[in-house]
């Protein structure tokens, strides 16, 4: 199966390591390197050069425009060289915008027909992920399961990415169902570990393994870390991918809105700021179909 990715760009550290991460998450993808150009794009430097140039103002606007478009072709070019290189059938997807960056990527996945949204964080959080904020509303709106690739990863974390198992918040909900079905689809040959936090309750038995090609499908019940209820489920897969030496950590979320409601009501943002593993986010209303 070849994964359709579409992969949030900007240039920096966090971006480039992510595509590394997801070239060994999903080997072979067809990938489109998304960069959202917001005019004007030109440094100081090279705004007073052409401030030297133009006959007047329209003209500046003009050539700052036309410079700021090079730089940003000359910047996606950089992103799809690098996903090339790793292995992945990379296209430049370049989109002006004037702004919401979150909500562009989000409908491009969905123009595209995107399987998985891609995004790389600066080590600060998942809601302070690619470009501020980008992550947190792709997180909430996007209708596609979404990767956010914590930065710095360490040299275990990195080589468990290969072939290590995957971890997936289980509860027993629709949201959960959500996730396991999307962990089987966008890595078919990864086994899979439908993690439970003190024998939930309303945890129903795990999805029957049919057409599992192999892998090994489990059920475990893990005891919850410490802190907030919502940090210490968290807490609590975060560990269990450690112990395990997991690729990454699938969890579920529940609707679609403004606010929407996380996976055991904030444990998927909790995750998502703590994890040291990629963090895939299933939206609720995904289907494997």
């Amino acid at each position: 199966m070849f994964v359709r990715v579409v992969m949030g760009y900007d240039g920096s550290l966090e971006a480039n390591v992510a595509i590394d991460v997801g070239a060994l998450l999903f080997p072979g993808a067809q990938a489109q390197i998304t960069y959202l150009w917001v005019p004007p794009f030109a440094s100081d430097k090279v705004r007073r050069r052409l401030r030297a140039r133009a006959r007047d103002l329209d003209d500046l606007v003009a050539l700052i425009e036309q410079e700021g478009e090079c730089e940003a072709q000359r910047l996606v070019s950089m992103g799809v060289a690098l996903a090339r290189d790793a292995g992945w059938q990379a296209e430049p997807l370049l989109r002006r915008t004037w702004g919401g960056e979150g909500w562009r990527i989000a409908q491009i996945a969905e123009d595209v027909d995107a399987d998985v949204v891609l995004v790389g964080s600066r080590g600060l959080g998942g809601t302070r992920a690619l470009l501020g904020s980008v992550s947190d509303v792709i997180v909430h709106y996007c209708s596609r399961p979404m990767v956010v690739v914590p930065h710095p990863m360490l040299s275990g974390e990195h080589a468990a990415l290969s072939d290590g198992p995957l971890i997936v918040g289980w509860d027993g909900s629709a949201g959960a169902q959500s996730a396991c079905s999307a962990a089987m689809k966008l890595f078919p040959k990864r086994d899979v570990l439908l993690v439970s936090v003190d024998g939930d309750a309303d945890a129903a038995a795990p999805p029957e393994a049919d057409g599992t090609g192999g892998r090994e499908v489990r059920h475990v019940n893990v005891h919850r870390g410490h802190g907030l209820p919502a940090s210490g489920i968290a807490n609590a897969l975060i560990a269990a991918a450690s112990d395990r030496d997991a690729a990454a950590i699938v969890v579920g979320s529940r609707g679609r809105s403004a606010m929407r409601e996380i996976f055991l009501g904030s444990v998927t943002m909790a995750t998502l700021h703590h994890a040291e593993r990629p963090v895939v986010v299933v939206p609720g209303e995904w289907s494997a179909g």
